[in-house]
């Protein structure tokens, strides 16, 4: 499982370091670091490191004082190094005096036979985009198309959020010390490398499942389990207009898990005509046995929808809501308050306009905060869509999904990972898991579809995805 930090989080981490080790310790320790990863960089772009050219960009921060020592560090190994300092006065005085021993120039400009250019103009503390000069620079250098690392962030992205309001620098590699910070998920941070300085941090409350994590936690049959035991799982979707979603739900469930899918709604031959497995009725009312239910993709939005969604959150089983179903709910303030008492978990799939219906307000660039507060509001799992996927519990803790990519961004892919995440509540699987495990599965199976047949990629549908899901669950395992 991998954490991200706040800034704040990692100041205080770096604190007793600070005060055991010598002055200066702990930045040659990150430097040292960074120019590995640099050295490694040149290797790979250029097959030898000796004899290439590195440029820093340098600020008047701690950045500005690590990339000047990684630059000593590569001068050592043969590399031609610069530095353009946007500060000179506040350049960092040890950092400034190392990188001029070991042969180091500064320069005015970015040479245009530069290999790589470190951006080390801000770090976590920066704010806002980047200045007139640096912007310039930033220009210059993707225009040059010379490769950038960041170090810690790329300068002009906001650490919290991710978000871009304005110039900044475009890393192909970012270099960060100690702990992930939310940029490095939430903003477009190229290949993130993660330098271990010998921090010691806790669990943090923002947080992204791997793949062990989720193969570990996939439900399994045992010897004893039957079709009941492993989870039944109720789908309330699709309707005349669009019996697509009711297939798509339903397929998904059948393939996520191996205990029993049972669709009820108006869409029942589309949906035995391609899932026999499933049993279908007309209405959740004479579904039978069911341990959790999907409600919403392709539904309705009528005074019919309504009422069953008022009986099902009434009811004390897991509920996925989606789509249509998250419309009606923003629609009837008793049903929010009705989620909001619900003892059984809730689960809310919103993309962003759902959201801003739900809430009130679009998510803004601070997404993650935003679903938290829906969170905590509603008392329910908050899954908001998008091509990273926030997914946010009511106690604040949130767990972040980076799809790689936007192949899944087609219609009724999200009517596929209702179904994956209904037939994991309905196997036992605690909501913000199952919504964390279901999202990364449906990623996961996304990539593959447009990866196959190989070489490349091509776009996708839905029904390939679905076609997926099954390799993608075996795959992790």
């Amino acid at each position: 499982m991998r954490h991200y930090y706040s800034a704040q989080q990692i100041r205080d981490a770096e604190a007793p370091l600070l005060a055991a080790l010598p002055d200066g310790a702990l930045m040659r320790r990150a430097a040292y670091g960074l120019a590995t990863v640099i050295a490694g960089e040149l290797s790979r772009r250029a097959g030898v490191v000796a004899g290439r050219s590195v440029c820093a960009i340098v600020g008047s921060g701690d950045n500005g004082g690590d990339a000047l020592w990684a630059l000593m560090f590569l001068r050592r190994r043969g590399v031609s190094v610069s530095a353009v300092l946007l500060n000179p006065e506040k350049a960092h005085r040890d950092g400034l005096t190392a990188f001029h021993r070991a042969g180091g120039r500064v320069v005015s400009a970015v040479a245009s036979d530069t290999d790589l250019v470190v951006d080390g103009v801000v770090g976590i503390s920066g704010t806002g985009p980047l200045r007139p000069g640096a912007a310039e620079i930033a220009d210059e250098v993707t225009a040059a198309g010379i490769p950038v690392i960041a170090v810690d962030i790329p300068s002009g992205i906001d650490v919290h959020t991710g978000a871009v309001d304005g110039p900044a620098f475009r890393a192909a590699v970012t270099v960060t010390f100690g702990g992930y910070k939310p940029v490095h998920a939430l903003g477009d941070c190229g290949d993130v490398r993660l330098i271990d300085i010998g921090l010691e941090l806790p669990a943090s409350t923002l947080r992204e499942l791997d793949a062990h994590d989720v193969a570990a936690a996939w439900p399994i049959p045992g010897p004893a389990d039957d079709k009941y035991t492993q989870g039944v799982t109720g789908v309330l979707a699709g309707s005349s207009t669009y019996p697509g979603a009711a297939v798509l739900c339903s397929g998904a469930a059948v393939a996520a898990t191996s205990g029993m899918v049972r669709y009820a709604g108006t869409a029942a031959a589309e949906v035995v005509s391609h899932w026999p497995e499933t049993i279908t009725t007309q209405t959740e009312e004479a579904a039978g046995r069911v341990q959790a239910w999907v409600i919403g993709p392709g539904y309705g939005t009528a005074e019919r929808q309504t009422r069953t969604l008022r009986r099902v959150l009434s009811g004390g089983l897991p509920v996925l809501v989606d789509a249509d179903a998250l419309t009606i709910l923003a629609e009837h303030h008793d049903l929010t308050e009705l989620v909001a008492s619900r003892a059984a978990a809730t689960v809310l799939t919103p993309h962003a306009g759902e959201f801003a219906r739900l809430a009130g307000a679009p998510p803004g660039p601070d997404r993650v905060d935003a679903a938290r507060s829906l969170a905590a509001r509603l008392k329910a799992t908050v899954l908001l869509k998008g091509n990273v996927t926030v997914i946010a519990q009511p106690d604040g803790t949130a767990y972040l999904n980076r799809a790689h990519g936007s192949w899944a961004a087609t219609a009724g892919s999200g009517d596929v990972l209702a179904g994956v995440i209904g037939a994991l509540l309905a196997a036992g699987i605690p909501a913000h898991k199952a919504a964390a495990m279901g999202a990364y599965v449906h990623a996961r199976a996304a990539a593959a579809a447009a990866a196959d047949p190989g070489p490349g990629k091509a776009p996708i549908s839905a029904s390939r995805l679905l076609g997926h899901l099954r390799w993608a669950i075996a795959e992790i395992g």
